[in-house]
């Protein structure tokens, strides 16, 4: 693997962690910074969702409901061609219900993502989640 193929991949895993730091802390610059402009993004809910400014509104609504997130991130698997890229990375993610409180719904799932590096960095340019499992606690 040569220092450029690194390079890369600590770059794409990158992403990925300012993806998960983004939503937890709720900064959503952060987190569109992750993004291609003209992004999709798939199965998180009924329609795919086209474009950053879209998806990042989305993601601020989706999260109107929520207290506290953790996002945890395993090992990412990548594969690179070029200036394209595909990744697989697990996730668990917890988020503290505001109702009812004292709730806890946890998120078991992986994302699945087409990256695309544009002027010089990777950037999500289609963004899909496979659910694995989810539980809801008191």
């Amino acid at each position: 693997m040569s220092n450029s193929d690194v390079a890369d991949r600590i770059a794409l895993q990158d992403v990925m962690l300012r993806y998960a730091a983004g939503v937890d802390e709720r900064d959503f610059d952060m987190y569109a910074s992750c993004f291609a402009e003209d992004v999709e993004v798939v199965d998180f809910g009924p329609d795919p969702i086209h474009g950053r400014d879209a998806w990042v509104a989305y993601v601020v609504t989706a999260l109107e409901k929520y207290g506290p997130t953790q996002h945890m991130l395993g090992p990412q698997y990548a594969v690179i061609d070029g200036d394209n890229a595909t990744t697989r990375s697990d996730v668990q993610a917890l988020h503290y219900l505001l109702e009812p409180e004292g709730q806890t719904f946890t998120l078991w799932a992986t994302y699945n993502t087409n990256m695309r590096r544009i002027n010089g960095e990777w950037k999500i340019q289609r963004h899909s989640i496979t659910a694995r499992g989810t539980k809801t606690a008191s």
